[in-house]
C-alpha cells in the first residue's frame, strides 16, 4: 500500500492509542472494590426488570436514531458543501461563523422528532415531569446557545486552518484543553443557573451531616446546592462539577426529599471521593494527553473527507472537519469511558470506606435504578461502548463484597446462585 494511504489509519490508530495510554497511566490501581457476583433478581423484581428493559432498550434505539441521522447530514454536507460556502468570499470568518450557527441548528431540528418521541416515553413511565412548553423552551435555549459556542469554534477552526492548513490541529489541541478548562470553571455559574435554579443547602440536617461527612473525608468541598430538578424529572442524582472557587457538589431536590438520610449519606459520600481524588481536574489532565493525538486524527480524517475540489482552509471544508472532530471524539469517547467507569468504582468504594453503611449503599443504589427506570445490567456491549458508570449490578456488588470483606451487616437479600 502507498505510504500515503496509511497515514490517515495510523492517525487514527495513533489517536486510540494515546488515549488508551493515558487511561492506563490515570487508572485508579487502588482503592476498588472487586464486586461480587450477583443476581438481578435477588435485588429487582421481574415486573420491573420488564419495565426498565421496555423503556431503556427502545431509547438506546432512538439514541442511536439521533447520531446516525447527525452522521449523515454532515457526510452529506461534507459531499457536497453549500454553494453559500464556496468560491472567493471577502469575509470567510464570518461566513464560517453563520455556517456553523446554521449547521447547529439544523442538527438540532432534523433530530427533534426522534428527541420528542423519547421524551414522550419517559413521560409515559413517569421519569418527565416537565409540560411540553416547558421542554420547548429549553430547546430552544439549548438551540442559542450551541448555536453560538458552534460559531465561534467554526471561525477558531477556519482561522486556525488558514494559515496552518497541515499543522492547525497542534494550536487546536491547545484550544480544546483551554475551552474544556473555562466550561469546567464558568459552567457551573453561567449556563447551568441558565437552566434550573441552585440553592445553597439551608442549615439543617442535611447540611450539617454533608460538612461532618466532608470533615472525615478531609477534603474541602466548597458549596453544596441543592437543584430544583423536579421541574423536569422524577429522577435522582448527584454530581461535582467546577474548578477552584466554583467548586461544588450538586444535589437532585429529588434526592433529598425521597432518598433516606443514610442513603442521601452514601451518594453525598461518592460525590465527596471524586473531590477527594481531584477527579475532576484529573478528567482535565486526560484532555490534555489526548487532545494532541485526536486531532491529529481529525485533520487527517477531515482532509480524506474533503472532496478534491475543495480548497483547504476554506469555509467549505468546515463540514469535513466537523464530521471527522464527531468520529474521532466518539472513538475516543470509548476509550474514556473506561477511565471514567474505574474512577466511578473507586468513588464507591471510598463513599463505603467512610460511612460503613453497606445497607444503605446498596438501598441507594437499588433505589436510584428504580427511580430513574435504569437497566441494572445492560448488555455488555453498551457498557463498553456508552456507559460513564459501572452497571448498578457490579456497584451492589461491591457493597456485597464490601460486607464480606469487613464483616458488616449490609441487610441485602442473599444473591442466587
Amino acid at each position: 500500500m502507498h505510504r500515503g494511504r496509511l497515514r490517515l489509519p495510523i492517525a487514527l490508530a495513533t489517536a486510540v492509542v494515546v488515549a488508551e495510554a493515558a487511561v492506563v497511566l490515570l487508572r485508579p490501581r487502588r482503592g476498588v472494590i472487586d464486586p461480587a457476583p450477583v443476581s438481578a433478581r435477588s435485588y429487582f423484581s421481574e415486573r420491573y426488570l420488564d419495565r426498565a428493559h421496555d423503556f431503556r432498550r427502545p431509547q438506546l434505539a432512538l439514541f442511536g436514531g439521533q447520531a446516525l441521522v447527525e452522521a449523515a447530514i454532515l457526510g452529506l454536507l461534507a459531499r457536497r458543501p453549500p454553494a453559500r460556502l464556496r468560491g472567493q468570499l471577502r469575509h470567510p470568518l464570518l461566513v464560517a461563523a453563520a455556517g456553523g450557527a446554521a449547521l447547529s441548528v439544523t442538527l438540532t431540528v432534523a433530530t427533534l422528532p426522534l428527541a420528542a418521541v423519547g421524551r414522550q416515553r419517559a413521560k409515559d413511565v413517569g421519569l418527565v415531569t416537565q409540560s411540553w412548553g416547558g421542554w420547548a423552551g429549553d430547546v430552544g435555549k439549548s438551540t442559542a446557545i450551541g448555536a453560538g459556542f458552534t460559531a465561534a469554534g467554526a471561525a477558531l477552526l477556519l482561522g486556525g486552518m488558514r494559515p496552518l492548513p497541515r499543522t492547525w490541529w497542534l494550536p487546536g489541541a491547545g484550544v480544546v484543553v483551554g475551552v474544556g478548562a473555562l466550561f469546567l470553571f464558568a459552567g457551573p455559574v453561567l449556563l447551568d443557573p441558565l437552566f434550573n435554579e441552585f440553592k445553597a443547602l439551608p442549615p439543617g440536617r442535611t447540611r450539617s451531616d454533608v460538612l461532618a461527612l466532608a470533615r472525615r473525608a478531609g477534603v474541602k468541598v466548597g458549596q453544596v446546592y441543592e437543584v430544583d430538578a423536579s421541574r423536569r424529572t422524577t429522577g435522582a442524582n448527584a454530581y461535582v462539577t467546577g474548578l477552584g472557587r466554583t467548586k461544588r457538589v450538586v444535589l437532585y431536590d429529588t434526592l433529598l426529599r425521597r432518598f433516606s438520610p443514610a442513603e442521601t449519606g452514601l451518594v453525598v459520600a461518592h460525590e465527596l471521593g471524586h473531590v477527594h481524588y481531584r477527579d475532576v481536574p484529573r478528567g482535565l489532565l486526560y484532555l490534555a494527553l489526548v487532545a494532541p493525538a485526536a486531532m491529529f486524527a481529525a485533520a487527517r480524517l477531515g482532509e480524506a473527507l474533503t472532496p478534491r475540489e475543495v480548497r483547504p482552509g476554506t469555509p467549505a471544508a468546515l463540514p469535513a472537519a466537523a464530521l471527522a472532530l464527531g468520529i474521532v471524539a466518539a472513538l475516543v469517547g470509548t476509550v474514556s469511558n473506561q477511565l471514567s467507569r474505574r474512577v466511578e468504582a473507586r468513588a464507591d468504594t471510598f463513599s463505603l470506606e467512610l460511612t460503613h453503611q453497606p445497607a444503605a449503599f446498596i438501598a441507594s443504589e437499588r433505589r436510584l435504578v428504580e427511580q430513574n427506570v435504569a437497566d441494572p445490567d445492560p448488555p455488555g456491549w453498551v457498557t463498553w461502548l456508552l456507559a460513564t458508570h459501572p452497571p448498578a449490578l457490579q456497584r451492589i456488588g461491591a457493597g456485597v463484597a464490601f460486607e464480606r470483606d469487613r464483616g458488616t451487616s449490609a441487610g441485602h437479600p442473599a444473591p442466587r446462585r
